[in-house]
């Protein structure tokens, strides 16, 4: 069984190209039946796509890169040669080791995050709800799983690291002098606005709002930090009266626009505004950051404040490096014992089947004797010794058929298997 994965991320593609390959959660179903359908041999696969990555993984008893490579440059209509350039494709044992660093938080901008484990698992949730997920993607995830939590559990990688969240509030605090004045706006309600909501609330802002799609979900973390909320369509006639805003919405197309935002900058006199844009494809235009006043950072801009600390934990990165090495090794032995060529598994198998053929003649030939009103003591007899000639028969013919060269293995071999007390 092949296993290959195919991405782009932060470190491949910039923040514009990434945005034509985010995938919504109830986008992923759709797309995964369009994928699978795509190649020739229908693979197992699982779509990973956050604001700092989109990863394809495939199962298959051949790899189809170029299938898939082609795929996802159709679903983001970008020609395939020049999404090429920005996307990563590894197989077998390095698909493994990567998904396992992923699921460690070893391949994110914020070094051990611990949101990237819940987004694996939701991705790995759509693919099964999706009948897109088999035996050996099921398994790599699984131990991907596994392995995280040991390298979480024993190590210090996650320690002293800067969120995004944390970081917009530390830049936040480089152009406000006094974070307790400020009255706060997030575009959202999901899990990151959510998080930036709680490092926001930590310093006391003089008023925090919510704006999103639906009010329901809004009031719901609205309670949280005694916030108010308001509407999305709101948002324009209002921007002016927010010192720093946050945004992070599933969007496709931007939500706040350079006119909106120039008019709010005139209303306020020119007073500056914050504002962080944590969507992937944006939510605020990219236009809006040439704007005197205006301070707009994306996630792309956070990650020199993110990596702050990070030097500190190499040593816990190796041993995290040694964990995953010993979980890639064991992943990589069970693919191989699936192996139709080599694999112990389809020999045991093999020998299932002939013992199931074997017991069905036995027990076919038992009922008829017993049909016809025979004794069933000398049935039973006669289906044990059939069944026990059945399984002696081949090891009686090697022993048999051996030549004086390879007799001595023969026996050391029949009696390995035969013999035991």
């Amino acid at each position: 069984m092949a296993v290959w994965t195919l991405g782009l991320n932060h470190n491949t593609a910039p923040l514009d190209l990434r945005g034509r390959f985010a995938f919504a959660l109830d986008q992923i179903a759709p797309a995964l039946q369009g994928l699978r359908h795509s190649h020739t041999r229908h693979p197992e696969a699982a779509i990973l796509s956050t604001c700092n990555r989109t990863e394809v993984y495939c199962a298959s008893e051949a790899p189809q890169v170029d299938h898939t490579l082609d795929w996802l440059a159709r679903a983001g209509d970008v020609p395939a040669d020049a999404l090429r350039q920005h996307t990563y494709v590894l197989e077998d044992g390095l698909a493994a080791r990567h998904a396992f660093r992923v699921a460690s938080g070893l391949d994110s901008m914020v070094l051990g995050e611990p949101q990237i484990l819940g987004q694996m698992k939701n991705a790995v949730r759509a693919a099964e709800d999706a009948g897109a997920l088999g035996q050996t993607l099921n398994q790599l995830f699984q131990r991907s799983f596994a392995v995280a939590k040991q390298v979480r559990s024993s190590t210090e990688i996650g320690a002293h690291s800067i969120s995004m969240a944390a970081a917009a509030v530390r830049l936040a605090g480089q152009l406000f002098e006094d974070l307790g004045k400020i009255r706060v706006l997030f575009v959202g309600a999901g899990e990151m606005i959510e998080l930036a909501a709680t490092h926001f609330a930590a310093k006391n802002p003089r008023s925090i709002s919510i704006a999103n799609r639906t009010l329901e979900r809004g009031e719901h973390l609205a309670g949280r930090f005694g916030a108010e909320v308001m509407r999305l369509a709101d948002l324009p006639e209002r921007l002016h009266e927010f010192d720093a805003v946050v945004s992070c919405t599933a969007s496709q197309l931007p939500i706040i626009g350079l006119g909106a935002v120039e008019r709010a900058v005139k209303k306020r006199r020119h007073r500056p505004i914050f504002m962080v844009d944590l969507a992937v494809p944006r939510d605020i235009e990219p236009e809006v950051k040439g704007l005197e006043d205006v301070f707009l950072y994306t996630v792309d801009d956070l990650a020199s404040v993110v990596e702050a600390g990070q030097a500190n934990r190499q040593a816990a990165v190796a041993q995290a490096e040694a964990i995953i090495d010993a979980g890639v090794q064991s992943f990589m032995h069970w693919v191989d014992q699936r192996n139709p060529a080599h694999g112990v598994v389809p020999l045991i198998q093999e020998l299932n089947a002939q013992a199931e053929q074997w017991r069905a003649a036995e027990i076919g030939r038992a009922r008829k004797r017993l049909a016809k009103g025979e004794d069933l003591e000398a049935v039973l007899e006669a289906l044990s010794r059939g069944l026990t000639q059945k399984m002696l028969h081949g090891a009686m013919a090697e022993l048999n058929a051996s030549t004086p060269e390879n007799q001595a293995l023969a026996v050391q071999t029949v009696s390995r298997l035969f013999l035991r007390s």
